[in-house]
């Protein structure tokens, strides 16, 4: 026997109808290229949508076909997400920092039909033409533009297009499990793959998203999405913005701190997401400019464990409270949240601000174990302390690669995520360190993670990696490649002395390398390959 209750399918189309109808008058904000500022609200992002979604409809595309958008946060490239997705196609969001090999590879993998693009990536777009032939409509994300179309002569302009336009459309009646929208990996071990969203998986991640226990999301907030929209759908949070009618502030490409200071203090923003190397660069804009970030209540931070020494300063000088989160683009992203229960209320500072340390525990859909192997199912136990393979399922989890016809998961129906972990019995996971970041020394493990959380809290440091170099005695020791402060006049001696009574001694680094940048990837994110591949050799060299 069913229930007596009506059944409306969860479609993206529906986000925005509800941000239309009851927040119509909210403000989202954006940063443009040239810095100026633009403000529009959810009532104008609605109709436009719509309007954009009467020009798809002219293009004759068949259901599921793929549009492709090459685009920072800004008020443009969302219209677009809604009007794609709300028309039955799909919304491949596609990182403009990979390779143009890389772009080509997914977009002909995809077999994108229309790409979307910001002005800025015109001649990246331009370099990449020839190698996607079955690309039949580029569209530029701004006002004609006489000097673009000279060059670029088969494009044509977003403005253009959706001004003859209805402001009214019909969504598509779509099922729940149809696919919304396309996101590929960083492809950091071989070519990137496709994990496909689906409205349903979508919707109800946007409602975990907004969970007190989550992200903490209400009409009340304004919201600055520093992760960028090509990066997993900015991890959610335009649909969630819309499904609680929050306001948002969306930087565009200007992700410097001194930018980000500026935006939240002249916009009051009470949250902020974004990878731990973004927050860096803020602390430092934040203490030059002599802000106070008064409004800043809460930042969530992702991509990578989030130092020790970076939670303090935001809890300590600038009451804003540091929200760890897990997740990748196979879990839309949002895996795990480090809210605290109840029971917590009763530990001391110390020991509160020790449990913030740990990456956070499952909301309501997301199930998670440990494994003795990698894609194994035989678990080990949730006490704390036992280290193993992190694996997960769910109700946003991926199942299937784009493309391809063997499962991604185990025999048993898990998501080997290639992470490794501890939980307890509560639920925290805490990450010790990606299966090939992990320094094994002489038969024991060393976590990388671990290293950098401690070298990070030195005054006179501003990034630092640590990476597995070849030892001929003991297989692999840590090397710690670290960037000085502006003003750092820290010695490698100074900096090895640092890890003394805090960590083992067999585990301190065996080497400091100073450098005056770390390479960063697409998605803010240390590109440890590339260290590996400069360094990993030059404890040999000294033998």
């Amino acid at each position: 026997m069913y229930g007596n209750m009506m059944f409306q399918p969860l479609l993206i189309s529906g986000l925005i109808e509800h941000a239309q109808t009851y927040h119509a008058d909210t403000a989202i904000i954006l940063k443009n290229t040239n810095g100026t500022i633009t403000e529009t609200t959810w009532g104008d992002i609605a109709q436009n949508s719509k309007r954009f979604a009467n020009y798809l409809k002219t293009l004759n595309l068949a259901a599921s076909d793929r549009v492709a958008t090459i685009a920072w946060n800004n008020h443009r490239h969302l219209e677009t997400w809604y009007a794609v997705s709300g028309s039955g196609l799909i919304c491949h969001t596609i990182n403009p920092r990979l390779f143009p090999e890389q772009l080509s590879f997914i977009i002909n993998d995809a077999d994108d039909q229309v790409l979307i693009f910001d002005k800025t990536f015109v001649n990246l777009v331009l370099s990449i033409k020839d190698s996607i032939p079955q690309v039949k409509q580029f569209i530029c994300l701004d006002a004609y533009d006489a000097d673009i179309a000279q060059i670029f002569p088969d494009i044509q302009f977003y403005d253009d297009l959706i001004q003859p336009q209805s402001e009214q459309f019909e969504w598509a009646k779509l099922d729940e499990n149809s696919a919304s929208s396309l996101c590929y990996t960083s492809g950091t071990t071989g070519n990137p793959k496709g994990v496909l969203y689906s409205h349903r998986s979508t919707v109800l991640h946007s409602y975990a998203s907004c969970l007190p226990d989550s992200f903490c999301l209400s009409a009340n907030d304004r919201v600055l999405p520093v992760v960028p929209m090509f990066h997993v759908n900015a991890w959610g949070t335009p649909y969630a913005a819309a499904m609680v009618g929050a306001s948002l502030v969306l930087p565009g490409p200007m992700l410097d701190g001194t930018s980000l200071v500026n935006l939240i203090d002249d916009f009051q923003v009470t949250t902020a997401l974004g990878v731990p190397t973004i927050w860096q660069g803020l602390l430092n804009a934040a203490q030059t400019l002599g802000s106070q970030l008064s409004s800043l209540k809460r930042n969530v931070v992702g991509g990578a464990a989030c130092p020790p020494s970076m939670i303090k300063t935001f809890k300590e000088k600038y009451q804003c409270e540091t929200i760890h989160a897990w997740g990748m683009t196979e879990t839309s992203p949002m895996g795990v949240i480090n809210q605290l229960k109840a029971k917590h209320a009763q530990l001391d500072d110390a020991a509160q601000d020790q449990l913030r340390l740990s990456q956070g525990r499952p909301p309501y859909g997301v199930q998670l174990r440990l494994c003795e192997q990698e894609n194994g199912t035989t678990e080990i136990a949730r006490d704390g302390r036992s280290v193993g393979n992190l694996q997960i399922k769910g109700h946003w989890i991926v199942d299937t690669y784009f493309g391809q016809d063997r499962t991604a998961l185990t025999t048993d129906g898990w998501f080997d995520t290639g992470d490794i972990a501890t939980l307890d019995q509560d639920g925290y996971m805490n990450i010790a360190d990606r299966s090939k970041d992990l320094i094994k020394s002489g038969g024991e493990w060393i976590s990388s993670v671990e290293l950098e959380n401690i070298a990070i809290a030195h005054p006179d440091i501003d990034m630092v990696a640590v990476i597995a170099a070849t030892h001929l005695k003991w297989d692999e020791r840590p090397v710690l490649i670290a960037k000085k402060s502006a003003h750092g006049a820290v010695t490698e001696q100074d900096l090895l002395d640092y890890y003394h009574n805090k960590i083992a001694k067999w585990q301190i680094p065996d080497k400091v390398i100073f450098v005056d940048a770390i390479p960063i990837g697409g998605t803010g994110k240390i590109l440890k390959k590339d260290l590996r591949e400069m360094y990993g050799s030059v404890l040999l060299e000294t033998e």
